[in-house]
Parts: C-alpha cells; sequence; structure tokens
C-alpha cells in the first residue's frame, strides 16, 4: 500500500513539472502576450486642466531680534553660581545667570578699609595743620614784637650810649627783620607742602572711593539680567574641551560650577515679538515665489498650531548647494503675522507657499519630466506596451508634484520613469522603437 501511494505521488510531480515547463516556454516565446499582461514601464496621459503654483519648503524659525550677553568684565575667571534653562521664557529684567562674588566681595572690602584708612588720615593730616598754623601764627607775632623791639632799643640818640652799644642795636634790628622774613618764607613754604600733602590724602581717598564702587559695579553686573523679555538660549561651553576642539565635536552648554573667562558670549535672548523664517528654494520653483504671497505654516513642535506668514523678501543671487546637486538655491524669509510664544527660534517648519492658479495648460505629473543634456525631454508612446520614443517639451511651471508643459499634444501617454532603465531593471528585451537618452531629436 505504501509503494503504490509513493508511485501515485511521484506521477503527479512528474505531471506537474511538464505543465510548468510548458507553460513558461509559451510565455516565454510569446513576447507580445507576456508585455501586454504585465507591461514594465508605467505611464500617464497628457492632461489639460489647471495647476495652482504651490510651492513646499522647509525652514527653520528665527528671531529678527537678539540680544547676547557676555560674561562680565571683571578681570579673571568666573564661577557660575546659578543659570536658568535653555528654551526659558524671561521678562525683561529677570536674573539669568549668577556668578560667585566672593573676588569682588573681598575687593570691595579692601577698598572700603583703605578708603576709611585715608580719611582717618585726612582728618588727622588736617589737625596737623591747623596746629601748625598755630604754631606758626605764634612765631610770626613773637618775631614781629622783636623787630618792634629792636627798633624802639635802636632808636635810642647815639649820644647818650656807647658808640659800640649803638651798632650792636642797629645790628640787632636787621637781624630780628631777618628773621622775621625768613620765618614768613618758612610758613609760606609748610603751607604749601601741608596742601600738597594733604591732596595727596585726598587723591588716594579718591582712588580708594573709586576701586569700592568698581568693586561694587562689578557685584551687580556679576547677576545677568535679561535686557528684553524673550526666550533664553544657553550656549556651548567652548572651554569645557580643555583648550582641544575639532569641528563638529559635541560640547556641553554652560551649567552650575563651570569656569568663565571674562567677555565669553554666553547667552542669547531671543525676542519672541517679531519672528520669521528662514527657507531656501531651487532655482525651478524660484519663479512661484513672490514677495507678499502668503504661506502656512506646520510647526514641527507644536503640532496643533498652524500660524500664517507673509513672504518678506527673496534673494535675487543663488548659491550652491552639495545636497540639490546642479540647482542652485534661494534664500527666502517669511515674516509670521501673530507669532505665538510657543514657537521658540530654531525650531523647524514645513512652509506651504500658495501661489497662483494657472488655467487651461498641459499638465504631466512631475515623475514625467526628465533632463538630459540641460533639455526637459519626456517620453512618448511609440507603439508596443514598452516602446516609448523621447520627445523635448517646454516646461511653463512646475510644483512639488506636477508641471505644465508645451511642445505635446493632449492625452498624449507618456511614461512616468526611464523606459530604458525600466526594462534593464526587469530584465525586458527592449524593443526596436524605445529610444535612450541619446536619440532626444532636437
Amino acid at each position: 500500500m505504501t509503494g503504490r501511494r509513493m508511485l501515485l505521488l511521484a506521477a503527479g510531480v512528474a505531471i506537474a513539472t511538464v505543465v510548468a515547463v510548458t507553460a513558461y516556454r509559451f510565455v516565454g516565446t510569446s513576447p507580445t502576450l507576456s508585455a501586454t499582461a504585465s507591461p514594465v514601464v508605467p505611464s500617464a496621459r497628457v492632461a489639460r486642466g489647471s495647476i495652482t503654483l504651490t510651492v513646499y519648503l522647509q525652514g527653520d524659525l528665527r528671531a529678527t531680534k537678539q540680544v547676547n550677553l557676555t560674561a562680565p568684565a571683571v578681570g579673571g575667571a568666573l564661577r557660575i553660581l546659578s543659570v536658568v534653562g535653555t528654551g526659558t521664557l524671561v521678562a525683561k529684567d529677570e536674573p539669568l545667570m549668577e556668578f560667585d562674588p566672593a573676588d569682588q566681595q573681598f575687593a570691595l572690602e579692601q577698598a572700603e578699609s583703605e578708603l576709611l584708612e585715608a580719611e582717618q588720615e585726612i582728618i588727622k593730616r588736617r589737625a596737623e595743620i591747623k596746629a601748625q598754623e598755630a604754631q606758626d601764627k605764634v612765631a610770626l607775632l613773637t618775631a614781629q614784637f622783636d623787630v618792634r623791639r629792636a627798633e624802639l632799643d635802636a632808636a635810642i640818640d647815639a649820644d647818650l650810649i656807647a658808640a659800640k652799644d649803638f651798632k650792636i642795636r642797629q645790628a640787632q634790628v636787621e637781624e630780628n627783620r631777618r628773621n622775621l622774613d625768613r620765618l614768613g618764607e618758612d610758613i609760606k613754604s609748610r603751607g604749601i607742602t601741608s596742601q600738597a600733602g594733604l591732596k595727596v590724602l585726598e587723591e588716594k581717598k579718591t582712588r580708594s572711593d573709586m576701586a569700592a564702587a568698581r568693586a561694587r559695579l562689578n557685584m551687580e553686573n556679576l547677576v545677568l539680567k535679561a535686557p528684553i523679555a524673550g526666550v533664553v538660549a544657553i550656549r556651548d561651553n567652548m572651554d569645557s574641551g580643555g583648550g582641544f576642539y575639532y569641528e563638529g565635536m559635541s560640547l556641553p552648554a554652560y551649567r552650575v560650577g563651570d569656569t568663565v573667562y571674562s567677555g565669553r558670549p554666553i547667552i542669547d535672548v531671543f525676542d519672541l515679538e517679531t519672528m520669521e523664517v528662514r527657507a531656501r528654494v531651487n532655482e525651478q520653483e524660484r519663479a512661484n515665489v513672490a514677495v507678499g504671497q502668503t504661506a502656512r505654516l506646520e510647526v514641527d513642535a507644536v503640532a496643533d498650531l498652524s500660524p500664517t506668514a507673509k513672504v518678506s523678501s527673496v534673494a535675487g543671487l543663488g548659491r550652491p548647494d552639495s545636497r540639490s546637486g546642479p540647482l542652485r538655491q534661494f534664500d527666502v524669509t517669511l515674516e509670521l503675522i501673530k507669532p505665538d510664544p510657543r514657537m521658540k527660534p530654531g525650531t523647524s517648519v514645513r512652509v506651504l507657499v500658495q501661489g497662483e492658479t494657472v488655467n487651461n495648460v498641459l499638465i504631466l505629473p512631475r515623475q514625467a519630466l526628465f533632463e538630459v543634456d540641460g533639455k526637459s525631454i519626456v517620453y512618448v508612446r511609440a507603439g508596443g506596451p514598452d516602446s516609448f520614443a523621447p520627445r523635448p517639451v517646454k516646461v511653463l511651471h512646475r510644483t512639488e508634484s506636477q508641471v505644465a508643459v508645451e511642445g505635446i499634444e493632449e492625452s498624449t501617454e507618456v511614461a512616468l520613469v526611464d523606459p530604458v532603465a525600466a526594462l534593464k531593471l526587469s530584465g525586458t528585451k527592449t524593443g526596436s522603437s524605445t529610444s535612450g537618452p541619446m536619440d532626444v531629436k532636437k
């Protein structure tokens, strides 16, 4: 019983193999039948209708007004005590970052101590000047009295005293007068010297006062405040690598405990009241974007938000972009009509620029148009199911999914892919009427 089943199974397998081989040979030797059953090259027909010149762009939000804050120039390194996080909404004059004030506190205390010392020295010096002035006044009165007494003694008649005594009295008058003149010069010189010394002490006091005021100002500057209301972005710590840096290196943002050197840019504050979108459009769709057009935005970070914007400027000079091949890119700027606080600078957005509608034109799918040697061509059906011939056309308008052309008849069937490449990929032999890109007729 088992041998009989095995015999029947072998016979069934043999019959199935013969049928499969016969069907394969029949289909393989009938190219018309196989091509008709499953054409390799997809196609579409040229239609007449309307095309809306809508342009889809990728862009990012930017603030038209931003303020950069740097580490205060107080000399030396500063240590961060507190800092707000990136993306925080702040009001004007709200504290953003605070640095350790220990060094400035020491400088302030030292300056205040020197200021008090200078004030006490000034008080002491003024007292000394007053005492010296009193002594000089007494000395001057004494010298004047001595001169007057000598003059009275010398006023006696020479005949009443000896000639020697008379000469002594005359000489004493001259001596006392010289002493008076010398004392007057000394008093005047001491007054100038005392005033100069007092000026030096007052200058020392002024210098100490300025040092204290500078230390107080530095302490105030150690607290960075928001100059405008907006959103905060903390910059990367360029010193975190210890002086080692290479392009593309990932750096952490400034945080509590980091050391910052004076003058380093550390915080950006972006004004959310005036926002704009920066995007790029390639040169093929450049003509579809004009100043004043309205655009609708889709913000990736806020799904339920769909703001509107207006095209404010389109660059007149394009620049190459390796990602778009030979096509040049033109910068487009759009101004937000009603900015939303949830929209943060740096957020990516999708832009739909609504252009005009062109009526009564011949329309093709975008993938049916090919560029060969700088010419725009389409592949027109030339007979068989997978037989196409290239034909040059003139492109009037382009959108992301459609093109409006001239130089081809309505209802003409065109290939949606390169027929030569599609047939080679499928392994089907190309027909005699299928032409490659080099066969384009001028």
